[in-house]
């Protein structure tokens, strides 16, 4: 028998099985299409496949980590959501999974990770304090110099700025979208009736963190909440879908094992303790606070001048 096919993500919070919406995206499809992936629920992206996070490693060793490669892949393997969806069901599912990834999309990344507020209270800090020592100091920077990156890269502009008038720009798209997204649901249980599709994955990824997240900036929040339907569409598929999305299982149609949680803790601890050691003393020999001479028979002698850097990252 086959081995399963396994998807890293960023592990849960906030009452969502993952705090990422790419990873959302596809652990949705996964309980809709009913695909048997064995799910790690990882705060370490250097434990994931080329170190990005969602990552699909299929039975073949391949790795995936777009979410629509991801989604074609499971489909392919017969695990198929659209299977019930008619000709013009499917262009409509196109056409507004589009419309979320060009209006919806950058309008939460940037609530999430430019929006100064939001990111030093909550996204900055929740990712200092959940990716272990010493990556924490540096990962939430980079994954804002990332998200940034990829903002410009869905608003066609490399020289694309943070400030009152772009927020303002992305937030009256991402509103727009989600009065379209609430038309169209309407009085239904999901987009295209009683059975949930990709489009539905793909709204729920990125609806549900910023339903969920107490944001300090929360106008996206604000409007969201006064949409029903969407609020309603967002609490029944973690309701029916994600149970226990705080829990081992991730539900009833994907086996998961949180690699984050294994039994030997103690080995754990040990091994995040002595990367701690290592990243302190690497750190003292770059800086000079220890400087390492060559006697005359080969032997090292180490000389200490300072005490080692703090262990605490600043937090606004």
């Amino acid at each position: 028998m086959a081995a399963p096919e396994e998807l890293f993500v960023w592990e849960g919070d906030w009452g969502l099985p993952s705090v990422n919406s790419d990873c959302l995206v596809v652990l949705a499809y996964a309980q809709f299409s009913g695909a048997p992936l064995k799910v790690h629920k990882l705060s370490n992206p250097w434990r994931c496949p080329g170190g990005t996070i969602p990552a699909l490693r299929t039975a073949h060793k391949e790795a995936l980590w777009r979410p629509s490669d991801i989604i074609v892949h499971l489909q392919k393997q017969k695990y198929n959501a659209d299977f019930d969806l008619s000709p013009k069901e499917a262009a409509d599912s196109l056409a507004f999974v589009a419309l979320v990834q060009e209006k919806l999309s950058p309008a939460v990344l940037y609530a999430l990770w430019v929006e100064p507020k939001n990111f030093a209270e909550v996204t900055r800090r929740w990712y200092a304090e959940h990716v272990s020592f010493p990556l924490g100091l540096v990962l939430p920077g980079r994954m804002r110099r990332q998200e940034l990156d990829k903002l410009r890269l869905l608003r066609g502009d490399s020289s694309l700025e943070p400030g009152d008038e772009l927020e303002k720009e992305l937030y009256d798209d991402a509103t727009n979208c989600m009065d379209l997204l609430a038309q169209r649901l309407g009085m239904q249980k999901f987009f295209f009736g009683d059975s949930p599709s990709s489009l539905d994955a793909v709204v729920f990824g990125w609806l549900a963190p910023i339903l969920k997240c107490e944001l300090p900036s929360g106008k996206l929040q604000q409007h969201l909440k006064s949409l029903d339907n969407l609020h309603a569409f967002c609490g029944n598929i973690l309701l029916v879908y994600f149970p226990q999305n705080d829990g081992p299982r991730l539900g009833c149609s994907a086996k998961s094992y949180d690699v984050e949680h294994v039994p030997n803790r103690r080995v754990k601890q040990f091994l995040s303790a002595l990367a701690a050691v290592g990243a302190m003393l690497s750190y003292a020999l770059l800086t000079g606070m220890v400087s390492v001479q060559r006697g005359h028979k080969g032997a090292l002698e180490g000389r200490q001048h300072s005490a080692g850097p703090e262990d605490d990252e600043d937090e606004d």
